[in-house]
């Protein structure tokens, strides 16, 4: 027995699953979850000193590769002078002020502790700006567990095999709407039966939790023309694209201007944060100069801020990281997609910049009802295939690969070698 599977044994006696997030379990492609121990570059090594090339990430904020120079060095700074102090600091400001100057849409930012906790802030503050009652969400799309957001939604919750969670009662969600993703005429007909009590839509603009999900051509701007038509707060939940597909996030790569926006991940380097900010005549109905109560103890973490501005102004500075990673992205998802039509293989790679997924379908996969349609078991086989040959994806159909700024051709084309091996053989 490996040493990750004696840790599993033991941690499942004191830990629900044995990990303290569902997709981490392994359990959709049969395996035992590795027990990571250290990471560096493009690489993981578990406990049993197998080393990995990583495409999950830490599910998306390594966007420059694990443990780079630049961020490791401010966390070493940022905790000689201590580890959190529960008061305003400096770090803080240059956290807003980075991110206000960086995404157009943002006057001001609240900084939180995750992307869940930004979503809950930013819903409660559409709905105290506006008045009004009820969320439109979209099918597939996941944004973190509050009780209002899990219902039908993606990422762990698909990989279950459940839609809803036990536990959410009906009082919660009520007001909240789910309608498919790429379906405009659904979505008008949502607002107009619910006409003068839509307070908010929120949206992934690019899908990343039912496998990733590109919006079609235009459908954005629809989003955005029927919130302003009906009156509603357009909320772009960037916690996976912010400063991925580009330095100013999905809404600068699509050109459309949400109300409000959700951060997470890349802005904490590694490090727990997230972060919810927009117009400015909205975020002036928090707390403490406004009704909309929402506050943290850990908010703004100084160590969680030092690692965050490190890796976004590596970002802003180096410009060419951005061609980089679309280059690579590129290369490995046209690669993937190639060998499949080569080797006749049912499988269809969404794409966008280093954002990616192979789904084990011959179908488009437009929304959340086509994503289901993959095969997962078949997708658990590549999986522990992969793994075999130390390539470490996410452990789930229905999640996302991330490129990262350290993976070279050489690590490509040694990802695309083991995709053919396994295309051959089948």
């Amino acid at each position: 027995m490996s040493y990750s599977q004696e840790l599993f044994e033991t941690a499942k006696q004191l830990i629900p699953g044995g990990v303290n997030s569902p997709v981490r379990a392994f359990r959709s492609v049969g395996q035992t979850p590795r027990f990571i121990k250290s990471a560096n570059g493009a690489y993981l090594t578990d406990e049993d000193s197998i080393r990995y090339l990583d495409y999950v990430g830490s599910w998306g904020p390594m966007i420059l590769g694990h443990n780079h120079p630049a961020v490791k060095a401010a966390v070493i700074k940022a905790v000689e002078d201590g580890l959190s102090f529960g008061a305003a600091t400096k770090s803080e400001v240059e956290m807003a002020q980075l991110i206000c100057d960086l995404i157009p849409s943002v006057d001001m930012v609240r900084m939180v502790n995750s992307g869940t906790e930004a979503v809950m802030s930013a819903i409660r503050l559409a709905r105290g700006y506006t008045g009004k009652n009820k969320i439109i969400k979209f099918e597939g799309c996941y944004h973190g567990h509050s009780d209002a957001m899990l219902v039908k939604a993606g990422s762990g919750v698909m990989t279950q095999g459940v839609s809803d969670s036990a536990g959410v009662t009906e009082g919660c969600a009520v007001d909240t709407l789910t309608v498919p993703y790429n379906d405009e005429d659904t979505l008008s007909q949502a607002f107009e039966a619910n006409k003068g009590n839509i307070a908010a839509v929120i949206i992934e603009p690019v899908a990343a939790n039912m496998g990733v999900v590109l919006p079609k051509d235009g459908y954005l701007q629809t989003v955005r023309e029927l919130c302003d038509c009906y009156q509603a707060i357009l909320i772009f939940d960037e916690v996976i694209t912010g400063f991925r597909l580009g330095i100013s996030g999905a809404q600068g790569y699509f050109g459309i201007t949400p109300d409000l926006s959700v951060f997470g991940k890349i802005i904490g380097g590694g490090m727990p944060v997230g972060a919810y900010g927009g117009k400015k005549e909205i975020m002036q109905m928090i707390a403490p100069l406004g009704t909309v109560y929402q506050a943290g103890t850990l908010s703004g973490n100084p160590i969680a801020m030092a690692a965050g501005l490190a890796q976004l102004k590596e970002l802003r500075d180096h410009p060419a990281y951005y061609t980089a990673l679309e280059t690579t992205g590129k290369t490995l998802f046209s690669g993937i997609a190639s060998l499949a039509e080569q080797y006749g293989c049912a499988l269809t790679v969404n794409s966008i910049g280093s954002l990616g997924c192979a789904f084990f379908t011959d179908q488009p996969v437009r929304n959340y009802t086509d994503a289901k349609q993959s095969d997962t078991a078949k997708f658990a086989d590549y999986f522990r295939f992969m793994l075999d040959r130390d390539i470490y994806l996410a452990p789930s159909q229905f999640e996302a690969m991330f490129v990262s700024a350290a993976h070279t051709k050489e690590e490509i084309n040694r990802t695309l070698e083991a995709v053919e091996s396994y295309l051959k053989q089948k």
